[in-house]
């Protein structure tokens, strides 16, 4: 058979140049991507293909939940690609519905549609609000200011960073922002055109800001007076990141009338499927019916395969007590994250976070970092990885820790015991 295009060249030298010359000629160029190149992993460890190994402190930005090539993920694939893979959602199949009953089980009563990514959960929550508005003509969606909520032409206008939204002017019409954790700045941006408010429970591409317990149940109360859908963005800090299944019922514990607060919608992605691209959003059983036969759909969504994965993946979860896991360890490493800001001022300004979804904000003006254009962030992120480990910047000042959920105390040991010594270095 005639080859209409040649099979690529195979790479001739095994280091990163080779690896990025591929990128360069072939890959359209919308990432900022670090200089490096991984071949292979196991666990909460990378290796570049040079044979450098990395401690992976950022697990994908929070995907990788049971690190890399985990033997239970890599069974469940291969167990059900050898029965069914794809069939479209014009037919049943066992795994999305037993997926979807544990994820309502893990929320509360309500339905679950999947999707393939967080942005796809969230457009999904955009149509969800439009779709509860329309008779009245509401369509309006109120978001906070340093949310992100994807990459998607209504992603980025629900995103409240200017910067996502440059170049891709006129922004879809429906979206405004106002402060994060303000609950009178919500009470006064809503117009009659408002459905419904969006917000995260920790903002994670913010810098790691968690909402307070009493912004979380002053937004219900006011959505439950305004007749408004309140939707949560759980793509990043949801799934046991924060030591709860979402963040909400974790910042919420203890708090009167906690435990009964639920959002309308839920997206979800990233953990869900341990690095299986598979996104979901949950929706309250008021409006779960809303999205009747023909109002949303995609052709991937809920395949058997990552259906399978998803469920493979909170069983492990659930029988090797990560959620627990992730409180115990990310309070350690907050906690000694706190020392070092304490024992470095003019090197860092805060440690922040839940669970094992941790901020490091840097000081500003930092003599050691003023000579390079690059952010503080990107820089520290940078000699970081110089010294084998591997965090994620947000913004100018903070560098993330989003490890696996089944990172090890000796495991952070070793992380923490780096991170100080670049700190040290910068003083």
């Amino acid at each position: 058979m005639k080859e209409i295009v040649p099979s690529p060249p195979s790479i001739v030298r095994n280091d990163t140049a080779a690896v990025r010359d591929l990128f360069q000629k072939n890959v359209i160029p919308s990432y900022g991507r670090f200089e490096l190149a991984f071949s292979h992993g196991a666990g909460s460890y990378l290796w570049d293909v040079t044979g450098k190994r990395y401690l992976d402190l950022g697990s994908g930005i929070a995907v990788c939940s049971l690190g890399h090539a985990n033997p239970e993920i890599t069974e469940a694939l291969i167990q059900q690609s050898r029965k069914l893979v794809h069939v479209s959602n014009l037919y049943y199949t066992e795994p999305q519905g037993r997926l979807a009953q544990a994820l309502v089980n893990l929320i509360g009563p309500g339905k679950c549609f999947f999707c393939n990514s967080g942005a796809e959960a969230n457009e999904g929550l955009f149509k969800l609000a439009r779709k509860f508005g329309h008779e009245e003509g509401r369509f309006e969606i109120i978001t906070a200011q340093n949310s992100f909520h994807g990459r998607t032409l209504a992603g980025i206008a629900a995103t409240g960073q200017e910067k996502v939204k440059k170049g891709f002017e006129p922004m879809v019409n429906g979206f405004r922002h106002v402060p994060y954790n303000d609950l009178e700045a919500m009470r006064e941006a809503i117009s009659p055109a408002t459905a419904a408010i969006l917000i995260e429970g920790v903002q994670g591409e913010g810098g790691i800001t968690p909402a307070t317990p009493e912004y979380l149940l002053g937004l219900r109360q006011l959505c439950d007076e305004k007749n408004l859908l309140l939707l949560m963005d759980g793509v990043q800090c949801g799934h046991f990141r924060t030591g709860r299944f979402q963040s909400f019922q974790r910042i919420l514990e203890g708090v009167d009338g906690g435990a009964a607060m639920l959002p309308d919608g839920i997206s979800m992605a990233k953990s869900l499927g341990g690095g299986f691209p598979i996104g979901a959003f949950w929706v309250r059983k008021p409006y779960a019916d809303l999205l009747g036969p023909g109002t949303h759909a995609t052709t991937f969504g809920g395949t058997p395969l990552g259906c399978a994965v998803g469920l493979k993946v909170l069983e492990v979860i659930h029988r090797d007590r990560l959620s627990e896991n992730a409180r115990v360890v990310g309070d350690y490493i907050r906690t000694e994250l706190v020392r070092m800001v304490e024992h470095y001022p003019s090197v860092l300004r805060s440690a922040r976070g839940i669970g094992l979804m941790i901020g490091l904000e840097l000081a500003p003006n930092i003599p050691a970092l003023a000579n390079e254009e690059k952010p503080q962030s990107i820089q520290l992120v940078n000699r970081l990885h110089d010294a084998g480990v591997l965090t994620i910047p947000a913004g100018a000042q903070v560098a993330r820790l989003l490890p696996p959920l089944n990172l090890r105390r000796s495991e952070a040991d070793e992380g923490l015991k780096i991170l100080e010594s670049v700190v040290k270095a910068l003083i």
